[in-house]
């Protein structure tokens, strides 16, 4: 009966097989879907940071003129929108519409005596235009944070009194400036706000606020802090709903930014609300925008291509240039990095994209697709038992069976759980499937087993078994090249099938396992060559675990150890990149227009194609493929970055394949000129 039923499950293998090519033709309809949802969006919007533009122009002698001046160039040179913040008192005085005093300031200022029991904050507009814009704002800030204010004048200038300290006063933020808001647009500038959520959601306020956004042509916001507009008194009030009606009715949208630490508190729930009327956003931090013009303007390319980026964030820094002894900006290294020839702008539309207001994907999501993605599912979990079946054959039903029941529950139940497990477990199958066949095949036509591996005398092939040339042995890897590839790929339309999510192209949510995928492969083929080659895999167990410890053991295992973590530090969207690869990176990407892998085309698939032809000679040149695997799992790791567009996913892997191929028949050559030199020259050696 347990023969009956291993024969059952290994005869599985070709219906299961079926039921992975019917899911992958299910799924390719949702892979259309994805492509033209990402195609929706070609608009790529530059926002500068208008309040590091005044900060800047501090530090120069007619800060107005120079504002004025920087404005208009960079303009030309691209840039559409600007960032505006909620003003504080501090902004404002730094735009010298008014001066503030604390009430020692203003004792010293009027010659007076401090008030024992008085700390209050005093303004004085710096012109009656000022004093005319801001005073009504300030009035109706302060009395609705329950502040009292009273007017004020000193020497002939208009000001305020705001009876709470300096230190409480300015903290407060306020309306944008209106003066500002006005000079903005008629220079042609979009308005892009940053909103905080730092006071209590007052709704007539934001209301206010909202309704004079959307006259000035706002399709757009920013948050600033930790939590979006409204998150704070969500419980009480339901605010960030109230706010996303507000967005809804105006059809402003808000943008995510790239790489934060962390997600703004409230943020995702307000995407929902609105329907997704999210856009990506790649900030240029101060530090960064003194770096070189063209590093500036690859990331902005590579940002817009690459990752879905479709707003680009400018921000600008003072610092001290000893060499000129001035203090100097970097607004000059912006602008050049946009505008020069080369330069980003030129970049950007030389990918296809033109310049304007940011828009949010148009997700297609077909009637049927729900439908599809269910057969998707069922060939995942096929593809699944079918890895379990090489290693555990009588698993290989009962698996299948327990993935079917167990997730049809899971996905009620945990519905975005059961797909990231199920995409995950789809990704580490079809690479190790597709290698372990590889080696299967391998053994089927290399050398025969050897007796210390058989318990026997020679394998059953060993009789007919004969060395094949050369050529024989390179057509047959390159060809088992091939077939490897598009099994490992076969784990890509099941991926973007299950993941098929805006949430996910707009790293709303996350892809998770990433490291598992880039070990479990290399573990699980290792696995497979170490004990599934000849003889069963428990008596092979055995012997190892009854074989002595050496001092070269350890050391082998802390050489793994160390390769392995440098390994994994490479991995993810936070890894490690050394300065050469950076320049090597920037190159291909300049010639090929998409950087693919290193690991694939410099490392995995050169060795496949190494290992192959070698161990299609010499039996133990298989352990190869434990290394060659790298770059099967890297090429479905490329899309399970979601919010990188499938195409440039697609050509990445290609090139990598092609190149690989190229490196991999340069090193078979190397190696049989090696060889044969070997051959010659040896006996003189040893002579």
């Amino acid at each position: 009966m347990q023969q009956k039923w291993q024969r059952w499950n290994i005869s599985s293998r070709k219906w299961l097989w079926i039921i992975v090519v019917v899911g992958l033709i299910a799924a390719l309809p949702v892979v259309y879907d994805r492509l033209v949802t990402e195609k929706s969006s070609k608009t790529v919007e530059f926002v500068f940071d208008y309040r590091d533009l005044v900060a800047v122009s501090s530090y120069r002698s007619n800060p107005q003129d120079y504002i004025s001046e920087q404005l208009d160039r960079l303009k030309e040179a691209g840039v559409q929108s600007m960032a505006i913040y909620e003003s504080t008192l501090d902004d404002f005085r730094r735009a010298r519409r008014l001066m503030m005093w604390g009430a020692a300031d203003i004792a010293n200022l009027t010659d007076t005596i401090i008030p024992e029991n008085q700390n209050y904050t005093y303004i004085l507009f710096t012109s009656a235009k000022n004093h005319d814009a801001l005073a009504p704002l300030l009035r109706d800030k302060f009395t609705e944070l329950g502040i009292a204010t009273r007017d004020w004048s000193f020497r002939g200038q208009e000001g305020l009194i705001i009876e709470t300290p300096i230190e409480n006063a300015a903290m407060k933020p306020i309306q944008p400036d209106p003066i500002t808001l006005d000079m903005l647009r008629t220079k042609g500038f979009n308005i892009v706000p940053r909103l905080v959520d730092s006071l209590p959601y007052n709704e007539a306020s934001v209301k206010k606020l909202v309704d004079q956004y959307a006259e000035l042509g706002v399709k757009r916001i920013l948050f600033e802090g930790e939590s979006v507009k409204g998150f704070k008194d969500d419980e009480e009030l339901h605010s960030l709903t109230a706010f996303a009606d507000l967005l809804k009715k105006h059809g402003i949208g808000i943008a995510a930014i790239e790489n934060i630490k962390k997600q703004q508190k409230g943020f995702n729930k307000l995407a929902y609300m609105l329907d997704y009327n999210v856009t990506r956003l790649y900030s240029l931090s101060e530090a960064d925008s003194s770096l070189k013009p063209d590093v500036i303007a690859d990331r902005f390319s590579l940002a817009t291509k690459d990752r879905n980026i479709r707003m680009l964030y400018l921000n600008t820094i003072s610092t001290r240039d000893t060499s000129k002894a001035q203090i100097s900006d970097t607004l000059d290294n912006l602008i050049k990095s946009l505008s020069e020839p080369g330069g980003a702008v030129d970049k950007i539309k030389d990918n296809g994209f033109t310049l304007g207001q940011a828009t949010a994907f148009d997700v297609q999501h077909s009637t049927y697709q729900r439908y599809l993605k269910l057969v998707a599912v069922i060939g995942a979990l096929a593809l699944v038992a079918l890895m379990v079946s090489y290693f555990v054959p009588w698993l290989t039903l009962p698996v299948w069976a327990l993935g079917l029941v167990a997730g049809a529950g899971l996905r009620l139940l945990r519905p975005e759980l059961f797909e990231q497990a199920l995409a995950l477990a789809a990704a580490i199958s079809a690479p190790t499937v597709a290698t372990v066949l590889a080696i299967r095949k391998i053994n089927q036509m290399g050398p025969p087993v050897r007796s210390s591996e058989t318990g026997s005398k020679l394998s059953k092939n060993s009789s007919t078994y004969a060395v094949m040339s050369p050529q024989r042995r390179l057509t047959h890897s390159l060809v088992l090249y091939v077939k490897t590839a598009l099994i490992s790929l076969s784990a890509v339309p099941f991926m973007i099938a299950l993941l098929n999510n805006i949430t996910y192209s707009l790293v709303l949510n996350q892809f998770r396992g990433v490291s598992l995928l880039h070990t479990a492969p290399i573990g699980l083929v290792a696995l497979y060559v170490l004990l599934y080659r000849g003889e069963f895999a428990f008596n092979k167990t055995g012997k190892l675990l009854r074989t002595p410890i050496t001092l070269l053991w350890v050391i082998a295992a802390g050489v793994i150890g160390i390769v392995g973590m440098y390994y994994l530090s490479r991995t993810g969207n936070s890894g490690s990149v050394t300065p050469i690869e950076k320049v090597f990176r920037t190159f291909l990407e300049n010639t090929v227009g998409v950087r693919p892998r290193n690991k694939e085309f410099m490392l995995g698939h050169p060795l496949f194609i190494l290992g192959a032809f070698l161990a299609f000679k010499y039996r133990n040149a298989a352990f190869i493929m434990i290394v060659a695997v790298i770059a099967q799992l890297s090429m479905v790791d490329t899309f399970a970055h979601i919010h990188s567009p499938a195409l440039i996913s697609l050509v990445r892997g290609l090139l990598g394949l092609g190149l690989g191929l190229i490196i991999g028949i340069i090193a078979v050559i190397v190696w049989q000129i090696g060889e044969g030199c070997w051959k010659r020259w040896s006996p003189l050696l040893k002579r």
